[in-house]
């Protein structure tokens, strides 16, 4: 009987486990496509008719759609907001992860532009704010400036769905620029040769060869003797950064490259490049600032989501099936064993299977 009840929850577990899985996929496909900017916010209330949702980067940005692209873009929705008679104008992009939404932030942010504490990063031109928040990347446009527009916004930032485990890392190539005479809002973080060549950096995609998945930051910094820009390309193995420099090099000697003169340095994976206005004594020191260090993370887990890792689910429930019949299987042989002990050593106190089954009747007539 006791097996009979151990094989019968086995059965059920195993039934159960791709109704779990379709249960969990279903959440994540709905999470997918669901709206991203909420119903209301601080007073500011969704007009229903304006929604729109696409997943074609043409509809977030006709101009720089293959950009968007380059950064894993993976739909939009935009929408209108009132109170009183007030309105916002709000478009929410969304990326398959954090650095591609911080790539594109990066992408859009503009020198002149006003830092904000909104989201995780923010911007801000006259009556434009641009933030990002996990992989949303969010465009505000204000009717007016108001007091209290930063601290509604940051309520929008508030509502906004997030990425958790591997999905909400952000790049760590960025934090290798340099903080000092850095120019604000200048740092760029690119993946693709698109935003490469689109943003002006002083580097053909062909000697950057994207073929070998590398990344880039770029920044511009200010010194007493002039302006000057600093490129970082960081590729999978030092290896390959070795032959990517030595490729550099050859096409700065024979003319190939634009805005020359150029120093470069390679530290660990990551070739740095400076060109610009400056002495030489000034570029080096800029890339001396330049050092690889592979302990360095930036919210980096160490752990897979449980909530992501439909393996591991089918591995814990294998597991937990495994211990649950190896408990049965020694319990078993533990009860059984000691009955056959007890009657060999107690014999006559002890009933056997056959007598057990035996019934007790009274013989009347």
């Amino acid at each position: 009987m006791f097996l009979m009840k151990i094989r019968t929850l086995f059965l059920l577990l195993i039934s159960a486990a791709p109704l779990a899985l379709a249960v969990a996929g279903g959440k994540s496909a709905t999470a997918a496509g669901a709206p991203v900017l909420p119903a209301n916010f601080s007073g500011w209330q969704k007009t229903a008719a304006t929604v729109k949702t696409s997943s074609d980067p043409a509809v977030a940005d006709p101009a720089d759609a293959e950009v968007l692209k380059e950064y894993g873009f993976a739909g939009v929705e935009l929408a209108s907001y009132t109170r009183d008679d007030r309105t916002l104008q709000i478009k929410a992009a969304r990326f398959h992860d954090a650095s591609g939404a911080y790539g594109a932030f990066t992408y859009y942010g503009k020198a002149q532009m006003q830092t904000e504490k909104i989201g995780d990063e923010a911007v801000s031109f006259n009556t434009r704010v641009l933030f990002y928040r996990g992989n949303l990347l969010v465009d505000v446009n204000l009717d007016r400036v108001t007091a209290m527009s930063a601290a509604d916004l940051r309520s929008l930032a508030g509502l906004l769905p997030q990425v958790s485990g591997n999905l909400a890392a952000l790049p760590t190539l960025p934090l290798y620029l340099p903080k000092q005479s850095l120019m604000q809002h200048t740092g760029r973080y690119i993946v693709g040769p698109m935003a490469l060549e689109r943003l002006g950096v002083p580097l053909p995609s062909s000697l950057v060869d994207f073929t070998k998945s590398p990344e880039l930051a770029f920044a511009n910094y200010r010194t007493m003797y002039g302006e000057a820009n600093l490129t970082l390309v960081a590729y999978p193995t030092p290896q390959i950064a070795v032959e990517r420099l030595k490729a550099l090099q050859a096409a700065e000697q024979a003319g190939a490259l634009t805005g020359a003169p150029f120093k470069f340095k390679r530290s660990g994976p990551i070739v740095a490049l400076v060109n610009g206005q400056i002495p030489d004594d000034q570029a080096d020191s800029l890339l001396a600032s330049v050092n690889y260090d592979a302990e360095i993370t930036w919210n980096q887990p160490t752990k897979p989501d449980r909530k992501e890792d439909a393996g591991g689910l089918l591995i814990g429930i294998a597991l937990l099936i495994g211990i649950i019949l190896l408990f049965a299987v020694t319990s078993g042989i533990a009860f059984g064993g000691i009955r056959i002990i007890a009657r060999k050593l107690y014999p006559g106190k002890f009933l056997g299977p056959a007598e057990e089954a035996e019934m007790i009747h009274l013989d009347l007539k």
